[in-house]
């Protein structure tokens, strides 16, 4: 086997960065509460035996939560992630992972010491190679199990406290959409329909943007691995003055049936889609977890909504009104916060006015309700791909507003924000541990960029540039050879009329008066000629 081909395969099964991982999900781990399993590389636990990382107890933060739930002990996302482990692999330098075999985002090479800046583009700006390849990948993703990771089908005490784990396989693509899922579902405080929903670990507070940038990290790092193509970024949908869902077609996320128009085109592969956790109230009333079975067909019809909840959708102005705003969070940190950016750019304060509305849906939350299907459902919004599109521009703005206004850390919200959402709580439900204030930082810190956010040089060169060497490289070896056929062809007929010339019989010397090479017409001034060739 070659070697490129054996770190394909080395790199594609080598355990990676999601909860739940496989690992960790035995009834002696989940009792022990110690998820620290051991790195491949060196068969030592979280690989320090090459100086990787090491097994340290979990430390959270006790800094208080806001009033907005006001339970403790009822729900196993409290203090994450102490009920399921309170041991994980702390791990060093450049590295990372729930067993430290990764490399932090922007990093890579077997020692991760190769730092690298990925740009991730706008979709119109791909080649249609380029877009032809990442719809296969996002349905390769949708079709191919995962190796490393599994869902939980149950609460810890349904788990008789770790004794019987109740776990399951899950896709790539759908293993994200049940953790989109699992970070915003209802607390189950016991009993049929007895749930707490003004719960949220990801949304409706501060820790929404870095939340979902380390969600989009770690996608685009699965897709990598999936397809070994790591040169691969997440596009961005630019929907700033929009008049109607441009990316809604069947070249790329699939467009309208003509027999049914919530459902997608027969003509796009998102049509034989099925999506998972999108029944939220029956999971309450049965007081269960989804359990990622397929629940019916994507659905989509986008523009036919409530026009008074989404009026039309985000224009530049709007966008140019949030960025403007100078606090990140203000008041109770939630969705009535005033003057927020955060609260603005999510969508529950007018982008004009900074101050938080009712009835209404704007920002990133109007893209939502303006597709009226599976993208309208906060549980079950990622089951639409063109979530991940819309998500990667909204980072973008994100993006933006940390470099014009460069807030230090201490801006970000370190006590009394909802659950979930304070500097030092670690995010649901991932493991490894990452807290809500290490990132907010940078896309530069993290090893990506947007191609609009580019200076104009490099933006010429991604925007303009780039998709002409991307068609040249695709088309090379057709180039290569009309360029060998032509040679060939041409070297054939040189040597025929070598061959011709050799057999051409040769004329006798004549010694007495020599032709004229040229002849001139007996009219005087003609400017007529011929020659005797």
């Amino acid at each position: 086997m070659s070697l490129p081909l054996l770190l394909f395969f080395i790199q594609f099964w080598s355990p990676s960065l999601q909860q739940f991982p496989r690992p960790c999900t035995t009834p002696d781990v989940l009792q022990s509460k110690r998820c620290c399993p051991v790195w491949p590389g060196d068969g030592s636990v979280c690989g320090s035996l090459s100086g990787r990382g090491f097994c340290q107890d979990v430390t959270v933060s006790d800094l208080p939560d806001g009033p907005q739930y006001p339970h403790s002990g009822l729900d196993d996302r409290e203090r994450w992630p102490l009920v399921f482990y309170n041991q994980t692999c702390q791990c060093a330098g450049n590295y990372m992972g729930f067993d430290c075999g990764e490399c932090k985002f922007g990093y890579f090479g077997a020692n991760c010491g190769e730092r690298r800046e990925s740009v991730r583009r706008n979709i119109f700006q791909l080649s249609v190679s380029e877009r032809q390849r990442f719809i296969s990948y996002l349905n390769l993703a949708k079709t191919s199990i995962s190796p490393d990771y599994v869902i939980a089908t149950g609460t810890y005490a349904q788990m008789n406290n770790g004794s019987t784990p109740m776990f399951a396989d899950i896709s790539v693509y759908d293993l994200f959409v049940w953790m989109h899922y699992y970070v915003s579902r209802d607390a189950l405080l016991g009993g049929p329909g007895n749930v707490w929903a003004d719960i949220d670990f990801a949304h409706e507070s501060a820790a929404f943007l870095p939340w979902h940038r380390v969600y989009l990290l770690f996608w685009e790092h699965e897709i990598r691995k999936l397809t070994g193509d790591f040169n691969f970024t997440i596009p961005y949908w630019d929907w700033r003055d929009a008049q109607d869902c441009q990316v809604c077609t069947d070249e790329l996320m699939g467009a309208r049936s003509p027999l049914n128009p919530n459902l997608i085109s027969p003509s796009s592969v998102f049509s034989s889609w099925r999506v998972i956790c999108s029944q939220p109230e029956d999971y309450n009333q049965r007081e269960v977890l989804c359990d990622g079975s397929p629940e019916g067909p994507l659905l989509r019809n986008p523009g036919d909504h409530e026009q008074k909840r989404v009026p039309r959708l985000p224009t530049s102005a709007d966008v140019e009104s949030v960025l403007s705003l100078t606090d990140y969070g203000t008041g109770l940190m939630d969705r009535r916060a005033n003057m927020s950016f955060r609260n603005a750019l999510e969508g529950f304060a007018s982008p004009e006015s900074g101050l938080a509305v009712t009835g209404q849906s704007l920002m990133h939350n109007s893209l939502h309700v303006f597709m009226n299907g599976s993208m309208s459902s906060v549980q079950g919004s990622a089951n639409d791909p063109i979530f991940l599109l819309h998500h990667a521009f909204i980072d973008s703005i994100f993006e933006q507003w940390l470099r014009r206004h460069q807030p230090p850390r201490t801006h970000y919200p370190t006590a009394n924000a909802p659950i979930g959402h304070n500097d030092g709580y670690y995010m649901v439900p991932f493991i490894p541990l990452y807290r809500n204030g290490d990132y907010f930082l940078s896309t530069k810190a993290l090893g990506y960029e947007y191609a609009y956010l580019q200076d104009p040089s490099q933006r010429f060169v991604q925007e303009f540039l780039t998709p002409y060497l991307e068609q040249a490289r695709e088309i090379w070896r057709w180039l290569l050879a009309a360029g060998i056929l032509g040679a060939a062809v041409a070297g054939i007929i040189a040597v025929i009329i070598t061959v011709a010339c050799r057999r051409r019989p040769k004329r006798r010397k004549s010694y007495g008066e020599r032709q004229p090479l040229l002849n001139s017409s007996e009219e005087e001034g003609s400017t007529s000629y011929q020659t005797t060739l």
